[in-house]
């Protein structure tokens, strides 16, 4: 079989079963299913990819994300994330800008930015400039705010016990994205600096902003360090921003995203949580790591 399908049901909400595998391996035409975390995760074999209207109308509208990847190559030796909506599940910089006072103005050109609307760059000087005279202190209390994506510390771990190499590459700030590498353990991260004067934000961001190419680079860069070809990478985010790394990836995954990203990425996580991204690459649950 040259193709696998993974089926994934968000955890606690919906629960996979075996007549809703049995009815979509039936209208793919797939061989011999096979479970991954029972009532979460199954995989189907296939001789072609199969069409997403098959499948969902097999599933009957339930809320089940349907990846289909080839069946050689799937675990991969490099994994990219985006961090905001993607691994944390806020966005930071909308965060900081409720403690300025500024939140839903920040918000408004956040949602722009991230479907496409208007460049990012140029998007984060605006919003960051809207930051300034922020006293630093409330760098601390959004970070205390902020909460992991579920499946996310699973992901890392899982990944790094099995020889991958993980970072983590955010149009955020490396205040933030420092702090979650630590937490979950990601070999490296790469983000924008928020310039201050000892007590208050400048409302300044510093040069060069990373923006969707540095990340499409990063991934090149990491995945020659590596030394793999991009073939074994994945990467994951939500936003337009992320649509160059994606791409690019081996594995690209839209994850949660928004409109301008679904459209133009093959692989969609709507539903389910971060486990998905094992799932996908053949992980069964049984070896998941935290």
């Amino acid at each position: 079989m040259k193709f696998v399908l993974v089926l994934v049901a968000p955890r606690g909400k919906v629960s996979l079963t075996d007549a809703m595998v049995e009815r979509v391996r039936r209208s793919v035409a797939g061989g011999e299913a096979a479970w991954l975390s029972p009532g979460e995760a199954a995989e189907i074999p296939c001789m072609m990819e199969p069409e997403r209207a098959l499948i969902a109308e097999a599933l009957d509208g339930a809320p089940i994300d349907a990846l289909c990847v080839k069946a050689r190559g799937r675990r991969k030796a490099v994994l990219i994330a985006d961090m905001d909506s993607t691994i944390v599940t806020s966005e930071t910089l909308d965060e900081l800008a409720g403690e300025a006072g500024v939140g839903e103005q920040v918000a408004a050109i956040t949602r722009r930015s991230m479907a496409g609307e208007i460049d990012f760059t140029e998007a984060l000087r605006e919003r960051v400039a809207l930051l300034r005279g922020l006293d630093i202190t409330a760098l601390e209390r959004t970070w205390r705010k902020t909460e992991l994506m579920p499946g996310a510390r699973e992901l890392v771990a899982t990944m790094r016990a099995h020889g991958a190499v993980t970072a983590l590459v955010s149009g955020g700030f490396t205040y933030f994205t420092g702090r979650v590498a630590a937490e979950l353990g990601f070999d490296s991260h790469r983000a924008n600096a928020l310039l201050d004067d000892g007590s208050r934000l400048t409302g300044v961001v510093g040069e060069p902003i990373l923006d969707r190419d540095a990340k499409r680079a990063a991934l090149h860069e990491i995945a020659a360090l590596r030394g793999v070809k991009l073939g074994a990478t994945m990467a994951v985010g939500d936003g337009a921003n992320d649509l160059a790394m994606i791409t690019d990836a081996g594995m690209g995954i839209a994850y949660r995203a928004k409109p301008v990203l679904r459209q133009q990425t093959r692989l969609q996580v709507d539903h389910a949580d971060l486990r998905a991204l094992l799932f996908v690459q053949g992980y069964p649950a049984s070896v998941f790591r935290a």
